[in-house]
């Protein structure tokens, strides 16, 4: 029988690389002569002070969730049983209804007093004066203003413009004959000009300007070079100087004195951090120590002793108060609210009962209702599609 090949087992994982603390760098003599000091030194002074922080810290918390945080609901539902709700009503079923009666009033009044009038006035008084003030403008000013313009002035100014064409045609063929001649003589005197005034020119910027002014520039640029020669070596001298005056005095100081303290003054302070916070931390644990110790004290003599009165004691007194007297008074106040309610019911019923005999004695017996499928057919809508209506009689 030929062996299943089952699949191979999947290699075991392997735990993860532990990342190398990187080794750590040889401190000096005066670190280490400081640390030791300093930790006595802050474990001793921080200590009581956790102490009295971490009971501060519970004692607000117990105050906060047993004291304020109740008190607080208490005044928020006062107020809002006492202010909100009954100014919420006032606004919601006086105010409102005040204020939206005197808005209508008002809203009236206003119409009264300042849009009915003006809109009669401009309804009835400014509309027609404007309608027949308009039409006389019509009349008087507009259509003969109209003939005047198309009878007088538009075949005026036809004649006016064939004019004004005529004299304008000319007037373009005078000027272009004498643009023409001013053309050819601007042409003669540019021809003139620059015989007699551009070319001595060029041939004197080019022949005696130029070379005057390449000499004057290298005569300026050996002048420049030897200033700047003379003023690098009083630079030079001046900066050596002050170099030697000020900076290494400065830097001396700084590498040899401020380094120095500075260096002594970051290791004394990262010392007293560490040691701070290393005493806090310690002091924390301490300070849970002898809280939890004082808390089961606590527990011991207070907790536990309630807690047994308790379950042996006022639970049992609790349940036999329960079975002995509440529930059974329970149970007589619901009978009796049930037969409270079964007479309510019977009285009703009687008075429904009386009611309804004196009405049968006042109007007689109620018709009884027909079904509709034995109302007779004059009575009932026509079948055939003819609805009875006021301008239509029914078949019959």
């Amino acid at each position: 029988m030929d062996l299943e090949k089952r699949p191979a087992a999947p290699p075991p994982e392997q735990p993860p690389a532990r990342t190398e603390r990187p080794p750590a760098q040889p401190e000096g003599c005066l670190v280490v002569a400081i640390r030791l000091p300093v930790r006595i030194l802050a474990l001793v002074f921080v200590v009581p002070v956790r102490l009295v922080w971490d009971a501060l810290v519970v004692g607000g918390r117990f105050v906060r969730d047993t004291a304020l945080r109740p008190l607080g609901r208490a005044l928020a539902w006062l107020g809002r049983t006492l202010v909100v709700v009954p100014l919420s009503a006032l606004w919601r079923y006086v105010l409102a209804l005040v204020g939206r009666a005197l808005g209508i009033a008002a809203v009236f009044l206003g119409k009264c007093l300042f849009v009915w009038p003006w809109v009669g006035l401009w309804r009835y008084v400014v509309v027609p004066v404007a309608l027949g003030i308009g039409w006389l403008l019509r009349v008087l000013l507009v259509v003969p203003a109209v003939w005047v313009y198309v009878r007088v002035l538009t075949p005026v100014g036809h004649a006016i413009a064939w004019a004004a064409r005529g004299v304008g045609a000319g007037i373009v063929w005078l000027l272009r004959g004498v643009g023409t001649g001013v053309g050819w003589l601007g042409r003669g005197v540019g021809w003139l000009l620059r015989v007699l005034l551009v070319v001595p020119a060029v041939w004197i910027y080019v022949s005696v300007l130029t070379p005057v002014g390449h000499a004057i520039a290298w005569v300026a640029r050996g002048i420049g070079a030897g200033t700047m020669w003379v003023l690098r070596g009083i630079g030079f001298v001046v900066g050596t100087l002050l170099r030697w005056i000020f900076v290494v005095p400065v830097v001396a100081l700084w590498r040899w004195v401020l380094a120095p303290i500075g260096r002594g003054i970051a290791v004394v302070a990262r010392e007293v951090g560490d040691a701070l916070g290393h005493a806090w931390r310690v002091a924390g644990h301490v300070s849970r120590a002898v809280w939890r110790f004082f808390g089961q004290l606590l527990r011991w003599i207070f907790v536990t002793p309630a807690r047994w009165a308790y379950r042996t004691v006022l639970t049992p007194v609790g349940h036999a108060v329960r079975d002995l007297v509440w529930r059974p008074a329970a149970d007589a106040v619901r009978a009796a609210g049930r037969a409270t309610r079964q007479a309510l019911a019977a009285a009703r019923q009687g008075v429904r009962q009386a009611r309804a005999d004196v009405r049968r004695a006042l109007f007689g017996e109620p018709r009884e209702r027909v079904p509709a499928a034995e109302v007779p057919q004059a009575r009932r809508e026509p079948a055939d599609g003819a609805a009875r209506t006021l301008g239509h009689k029914v078949r019959r």
